[in-house]
């Protein structure tokens, strides 16, 4: 993606992150050279991959196949296998219409998706097999607000705004904003995308940027670049 393209989706996201009236922690809003200076105070949110993630999973269409993250918070992995302390994790992600987020499980990450505002946000589902490997024959069982239903292999499941799914590792899901675009909030186990993300297809997590303008904030995929330098 070019560095020009990331900037106008992250603008475009700030606006309909303001208009639904959520708001952004300060460093969001540090420019790269302001992240550099307070590194000695922020290198908890370089080790945690808090921040802008904007990914076309290397594909190069990212309004067909593409997504936008925010991580607000995200633990230690070293909590969760203790059984205490931070092992949790938020985002914030935007999903435009028609945009598709492709067919992925987790390893460790269960997760509550949240439909925020917005569009209705639609969740393909299917099970695994008994390795846990993508089973086009497989359903499974997932929790909505609270409630379990059952999916049928391939089901698309409909959140309409404040409605959320429960997800666990071995659920495959692949989603999308259907006939708009969807503010969505993700409160989950502690997060690291790149090691817990299993996807069907041999994609990348993370995009190559070409730096044809500066960046306006940095992306989380930027800090060894940006601040190590």
């Amino acid at each position: 993606m070019k560095r020009s393209r990331v900037n106008e989706i992250m603008a475009a996201a700030e606006d309909m992150i303001q208009e639904f009236g959520f708001r952004l922690p300060p460093f969001a809003w540090w420019s790269p050279a302001e992240f550099k200076a307070r590194l000695p105070q922020a290198q908890r949110i370089v080790e945690a991959a808090m921040g802008w993630d904007i990914t076309d999973y290397g594909q190069g269409d990212f309004d067909k196949l593409g997504l936008f993250l925010f991580t607000l918070r995200n633990g230690d992995l070293r909590d969760l296998q203790a059984g205490h302390g931070m092992a949790y994790a938020e985002k914030l992600l935007i999903s435009r219409k028609d945009q598709i987020s492709p067919m992925h499980t987790h390893i460790i990450k269960a997760e509550d998706i949240i439909n925020r505002g917005g569009a209705n946000l639609a969740i393909e589902l299917y099970g695994s097999d008994a390795d846990g490997k993508f089973d086009d024959t497989a359903g499974g069982q997932v929790m909505c607000d609270g409630v379990p239903r059952r999916y049928e292999p391939g089901e698309v499941l409909i959140l309409r705004p404040g409605e959320s799914v429960t997800l666990r590792p071995g659920d495959w899901h692949a989603f999308w904003g259907e006939g708009g675009d969807v503010l969505i909030g993700e409160v989950s186990t502690v997060n690291d995308d790149n090691t817990d993300n299993i996807f069907r297809e041999d994609i990348g997590r993370f995009s190559e940027i070409e730096e044809d303008e500066s960046p306006r904030h940095l992306l989380v995929s930027d800090y060894d670049k940006f601040l190590t330098s």
